[in-house]
């Protein structure tokens, strides 16, 4: 069997392992285990219950003073999975690695394997790997553990599988290629009533409709056209039944932008119309607004050597340097306002190919076609950024 061979199955048979079992967030601990082991095999130094069951190990090779990390994210997502015909379908009912980080971690763990035995590289690199990145709370987690204090790093470098790009294919921009997640819930308190007599009360569902329609003008007339951002109202809960109008409701939703002066435009335009007409119809309201994720915003420096690394590992034909932004959210982000830094896309399946299903889908499945190229590019990034 050939090296090249023998390395793809070896990076198959932990990305099914990983499925099989799979973990939510800040829950990982036989994920972090299994990790653990898999470094330790390739006779590293693993520290762990970093941010809960977060964990970093080191390879320092040569006397160069440079450190960067490699990043993956470990948890799965509380989906059940619709594919029991799959050998490494998720056992544990209810829960799957719909998102594809079973792949992350394969990926970083082959790099690891690559750079113990290549030692091509002249400094040090961490292995990062973080817990609870659907949460939005476990980049922050580590950190506050001491991350960066313990394990400090010049830069951080992470990626995430894509599917509808061709498989294989690397993309990624400067500047803002992710945006920021903020949560939000408007608790209406009207008058409950006969639904035949609705002038004995304070309609709430009237009011919350006029409420989420003109939401959507903030976007349209407050924000510059230039920048970009989302309103989103997904969730409209009522105490009512067939025949009562309700007394409550409640509206929850989420916002995405790309600058913290556009999350503060968003979330006072949308306290002021909440409250306002709330106000008008003689309605109250209690508005609430969380920041949940960071954008994810690249560093230029970094994104240059990213580019390098991937033209060099799939072509300069397969390598997207300015793919537009996108409005999802990653942990990732909070990594980047602390160090510099870097984040990629890499594609899962062009649509029709084998990858093309929706993340967090109960269908969803890594391509195992683009485990090797995922880790030989972070491989090659610890070679550009730390050359001998």
């Amino acid at each position: 069997m050939s090296n090249d061979l023998a390395f793809e199955l070896r990076l198959k048979h932990w990305r099914h392992a990983f499925h099989r079992h799979p973990e939510t967030g800040f829950e990982e601990f036989d994920t972090a285990e299994q990790v653990a082991s898999i470094l330790a095999s390739l006779g590293l130094e693993v520290h762990r219950g970093i941010g809960g069951t977060g964990l970093v190990a080191s390879l320092t090779v040569g006397d160069g003073p440079g450190v960067i990390g490699l990043r993956a994210d470990m948890d799965a997502l509380n989906i059940t999975e619709q594919a029991h015909q799959r050998p490494h379908a998720s056992c544990n009912h209810g829960k799957m690695h719909a998102c594809g980080h079973d792949g992350h971690m394969a990926m970083v763990l082959g790099a690891a394997d690559l750079l113990c035995r290549e030692r091509n590289f002249n400094g040090t690199v961490r292995f990062v790997f973080q817990p609870a990145e659907e949460h939005g709370r476990g980049a922050k987690a580590m950190m506050a553990d001491g991350l960066f204090e313990r394990f400090p790093v010049d830069a951080l470098y992470g990626a995430h599988n894509m599917p509808g790009m061709p498989a294989g294919h690397i993309a990624t921009r400067p500047g803002g290629i992710m945006a920021s997640e903020d949560n939000f819930v408007i608790h209406i308190q009207g008058k409950g009533t006969h639904a035949a007599r609705p002038h004995m009360g304070i309609d709430p569902m009237v009011i919350g409709a006029e409420i989420v329609l003109a939401l959507q003008t903030i976007v349209a007339r407050n924000v510059d056209p230039s920048l970009s951002a989302v309103v989103s109202c997904t969730e409209f809960i009522t105490d009512g039944i067939r025949n009562a109008i309700p007394t409550h409701v409640t509206i929850k939703g989420d916002t995405r932008s790309y600058s913290p002066e556009v999350q503060r435009l968003l979330e006072k335009r949308m306290r002021e119309i909440s409250e306002g007409i709330c106000h008008l119809h003689g309605a109250t309201c209690r508005f609430e607004y969380s920041h949940e994720f960071a954008p994810t915003v690249n560093w230029a420096a970094n994104t240059e050597i990213a580019v390098a690394a991937a033209r060099n590992v799939v072509g300069a034909q397969a390598v997207n340097a300015e793919v537009m932004p996108m409005m999802i959210s990653e942990d990732f982000g909070a990594f980047l306002q602390q160090v510099p830094g870097n984040f990629v896309f890499i594609g899962n399946g062009a649509e029709g190919e084998a990858g093309a299903t929706p993340l967090h889908n109960a269908s969803y499945d890594f391509n195992d076609a683009i485990l090797a190229t995922g880790a030989r590019y972070f491989a090659e990034v610890a070679r550009v950024s730390l050359p001998r």
